[in-house]
Parts: structure tokens; C-alpha cells; sequence
């Protein structure tokens, strides 16, 4: 079984736009880690989001880890996603009158388990906290982070419980270097823990070479605009 799998997918913003997403076939196997580039406009962002749920395809057929999640309505696929997909967005939506950890375990709130080794939310979420460097301010409202710990608190929010796909939106991109790595580590950690799948839309490509594959978007999408990143 597949982790996610789209066919004939078409996509359009609105009824008389033109498609900005056409995939005839795209899959990407159980527990593999794969990078996806392209440039800003070929349609990165609008693909993440119909893997994620959170758009629906105008044709075609996507599934994510075996379920169909075109023949879901939105409720069912908001409560999927909640439970089986850790997505960072490139707009971190914190909730800013929150702590780091109150974000941390909402996903836990919603359906989602606690990733194997841990006794609780509240201790996986305190394990990522210091893996990511955000131990110090742990305490504080996100609204008071810096938008590269609020970057952190995002990994560590789509990190918790394993879940069976983790998708990536360029979620380095306000990281330095040291944090980038740390949050890299964890990430292929977690990952490996329970089997996940990921996901990873970057500019950088010189990320590439640590994960199982790279994918240039326009190799997939059939109206992605190409060229250099």
C-alpha cells in the first residue's frame, strides 16, 4: 500500500480559471522520504494542500495512506488529517495565546496518538521541545517567539505521535544552519520511529541528498512552470 497516491488529479481556483495543478500520476511509497522542488509559482503549495486535504481536487483521485480522500466530505477529511497527516505550513498557524507546549499537543487533541517510548503528550511534546532548542522558552506565548522559534514550534507540532505522513512547506526556511540540522534529525527520528512518510518542499536543494529521492515538481505537475529555483 501506498502512502499517498494521486491520479488524473486537476485543479482550479476557481470555475473559470485554468488549471494551475494537473498530475496524471504521482506516488510516493510507504516510509519513504522524499524532496520536492521547483519554482515559486509552479504549484508547490496548491499540491501540498489537495495531499493534505485541505483543497479538493475540480477530477482525479488522491489517496493517502490507503483512504480515499476525495470521497470524504470536509469534516471527515479535517478529522483524517488531524489524526494521520503532521503538516507544516510555510504560515505557521500558532495559536498565539497559547504556550510552545499547549501547540505542541493539539494534534492530540484531535485524534492523534502518542508516538511509541512515550508515556504521554505532555512528554513526547517536552522530548521535541528540547530536541528543536525551545526548551528555554517553553513557557512563553508563541506570539512572543522570534519567527524562527515559532518555525520550531510548528515542526514540533506536526512531529508529534509519528503520524503516517509528514508534509513539509519549505519548513526551514527561517532556520540557521545548527537548527536547520537539528530539525532534519529529528524529523528522519521520528519518522523512522513509526514508519512515517515524508514529504519535503525546499528551495534549498542542497538538502536533497539526505533523503530517498528528489522530485522536481514540474516532472509531475503537467501546467508547473519551469525552470531554476
Amino acid at each position: 500500500m501506498s502512502a499517498m497516491e494521486l491520479i488524473d488529479v486537476r485543479f482550479r481556483y476557481s470555475a473559470r480559471a485554468a488549471d494551475v495543478l494537473r498530475v496524471p500520476h504521482f506516488l510516493v511509497e510507504r516510509g519513504e522520504r522524499l524532496f520536492m522542488f521547483g519554482p515559486s509559482g509552479s504549484g508547490k503549495t496548491t499540491l501540498l494542500s489537495l495531499i493534505g486535504g485541505l483543497f479538493h481536487p475540480n477530477a482525479g483521485k488522491i489517496s493517502v495512506l490507503g483512504q480515499d480522500i476525495t470521497a470524504m466530505n470536509n469534516s471527515a477529511r479535517d478529522s483524517f488529517r488531524a489524526a494521520h497527516v503532521g503538516f507544516i505550513f510555510q504560515v505557521f498557524n500558532l495559536v498565539p495565546y497559547l504556550s510552545i507546549l499547549q501547540n505542541v499537543i493539539l494534534p492530540c487533541k484531535f485524534g492523534r496518538g502518542v508516538s511509541m517510548g512515550f508515556s504521554s503528550a505532555e512528554s513526547e511534546a517536552d522530548y521535541l521541545i528540547g530536541q528543536l532548542g525551545i526548551s528555554d522558552v517553553a513557557s512563553k506565548n508563541v506570539g512572543n517567539l522570534s519567527i524562527g522559534q515559532q518555525q520550531r514550534v510548528a515542526a514540533a507540532r506536526a512531529l508529534m505521535g509519528s503520524p503516517g505522513l509528514i508534509v513539509a512547506d519549505e519548513p526551514t526556511s527561517a532556520l540557521d544552519a545548527d537548527a536547520r540540522n537539528d530539525f532534519l534529525r529529528v524529523l528522519f527520528e521520528q519518522a523512522k520511529r513509526e514508519g512515517s512518510t515524508v514529504i519535503f518542499v525546499s528551495h534549498d536543494r542542497s538538502l536533497a541528498a539526505q533523503f530517498d529521492r528528489s522530485v522536481a515538481l514540474a516532472d509531475i505537475n503537467q501546467v508547473a512552470l519551469r525552470g531554476g529555483l
